[in-house]
């Protein structure tokens, strides 16, 4: 995860709780890097700690680019778990603007 993402989703807030939405952000650091990351961007949603990387490869985005990390991945998830909308980047940069996941989520009606 991203600290400039988490920053502008952390603004952003709001506005996706009103479209009856909750933010979840995985980290694949460890507890530690992951509160700090949290806390660094101000975020009222948890930052999760995936250090061993099941959940990257569950979702399947986990070295995807051929360097041994998980590519940046933003999932838009229903509730029963149905992947309603994905964003994988080519690099580490290529992370979807919150806006741009503000109408996704006015769309199909989150």
């Amino acid at each position: 995860m991203c600290r400039n993402q988490l920053g502008e989703l952390a603004s952003a807030y709001r506005e996706i709780r009103e479209q009856n939405a909750e933010i979840v952000a995985i980290s694949t650091d460890g507890a530690e890097d992951a509160g700090q990351m949290a806390t660094h961007s101000g975020s009222a949603f948890p930052v999760l700690p995936d250090p061993e990387g099941r959940v990257v490869r569950q979702y399947g985005v986990y070295d995807l680019l051929g360097d041994g990390v998980s590519a940046p991945a933003t999932f838009i998830v229903d509730d029963e778990r149905v992947i309603r909308w994905r964003h994988v980047g080519k690099d580490a940069a290529a992370r979807p603007p919150s806006g741009q996941i503000i109408n996704v989520l006015r769309s199909i009606g989150k």
